[in-house]
């Protein structure tokens, strides 16, 4: 017998991650959004994997281009590289789908932020052809580190917006657990 997809728990997660999504057109402190908090969650609590990369990342494409119609700042040219981290997160989400607790949630925000760091800013330094060499590499993580504490702020709030939801939510709502 197939699974039924629309669940209680599919519809939570996704509105969650959906919702987490649009706040991002929200006036918001640089870096502190909830990008890698959707993709964790969502690899954490979606029951079949591929809605664990594909809800997250329609709900990315969805709110970068509202922000491009919005002010223009949707779309860059190192969006692959946000994008791959993205991704990367998710599978971060799937390692933890079955111990799901606040040192693993945590733990993954910090991975998740620096992966993030590490990848986008690479991806700036690629994107300016390589700049400089290592030392313009170097120059480029610098210049980023700014930014960093933004990232891992938002990452650790947002995740626990998110997974602190959704386990308020499953004390009331049994369904939302995992049969």
């Amino acid at each position: 017998m197939k699974s039924k997809i629309f669940t209680p728990r599919f519809i939570f997660v996704a509105s969650a991650i959906l919702l987490a999504a649009v706040s991002r057109l929200f006036p918001h402190i640089p870096n502190v959004t909830p990008i890698a908090a959707m993709a964790l969650f969502g690899g954490a609590y979606f029951e079949r994997k591929i809605f664990a990369f594909v809800v997250p990342l329609v709900a990315m494409c969805l709110s970068d281009g509202a922000m491009e119609l919005i002010n223009g700042q949707g779309y860059h040219s190192t969006m692959i590289y946000v994008y791959g981290a993205f991704v990367l997160t998710s599978l971060i989400g799937l390692g933890i789908r079955n111990k799901v607790s606040v040192l693993s949630v945590t733990a993954g925000s910090v991975i998740a932020s620096l992966l993030f760091f590490l990848i986008t800013n690479f991806g700036v330094w690629a994107e300016s052809g390589f700049q400089l060499g290592a030392a313009g590499l170097g120059t480029t993580y610098v210049m980023g580190l700014p930014f960093y504490s933004n990232t891992l702020l938002g990452d650790l709030f947002y995740n626990g917006v998110l997974f602190g939801a959704f386990y308020f939510a499953s004390r009331r709502l049994p369904q939302l657990v995992r049969a």
